[in-house]
């Protein structure tokens, strides 16, 4: 596998996502609802993705990451829940203390995500050196490198 692409493919995620927070500092309630939305649609069809990958994976064995990314995907729920409701009519106490709830699940989120990351890495260190020790038996295929 190819980890150094897949880390590409995330650093531009990053990015992306990083310019999408900066510009929804900037924006109306109006233009930060169709970002919402077109965020879910993006995570809904990521989930699905995700839940067919876990589903071929337990068939064949199980990988704990591939399940704790289908069990994330309910998370979206709950977000599209509390946004929903938030459009409803609330007084300015009861909407501080939503915008509190959200800021405090937005860095949870953030925790979760960095947490992810050295995981990540990790399981890319174990899987590169599970390759290494086939390879030292005389079995596996080969590594894959990508030099600069």
């Amino acid at each position: 596998m190819d980890f150094v692409q897949r880390l590409e493919t995330l650093e531009q995620r990053l990015a992306f996502t990083r310019a999408e927070v900066l510009a929804a500092q900037t924006e109306s309630r109006e233009q930060l609802r169709q970002r919402i939305e077109t965020t879910q649609s993006e995570i809904e069809r990521s989930a699905i993705e995700s839940q067919q990958h876990a589903d071929e994976v337990r068939a064949g064995g199980g990988s704990v990451w591939a399940q704790m990314k289908a069990d994330a995907a309910a998370m979206r729920a709950d977000v599209r829940a509390t946004f929903e409701e938030r459009t409803q009519n609330m007084d300015a106490q009861a909407a501080t203390a939503e915008a509190d709830w959200a800021e405090t699940g937005a860095q949870d989120a953030l925790d979760y995500a960095e947490w992810a990351a050295y995981n990540a890495e990790l399981a890319m260190l174990d899987a590169i050196d599970a390759r290494s020790y086939a390879q030292e038996l005389g079995g596996g295929q080969e590594l894959t490198r990508t030099t600069r």
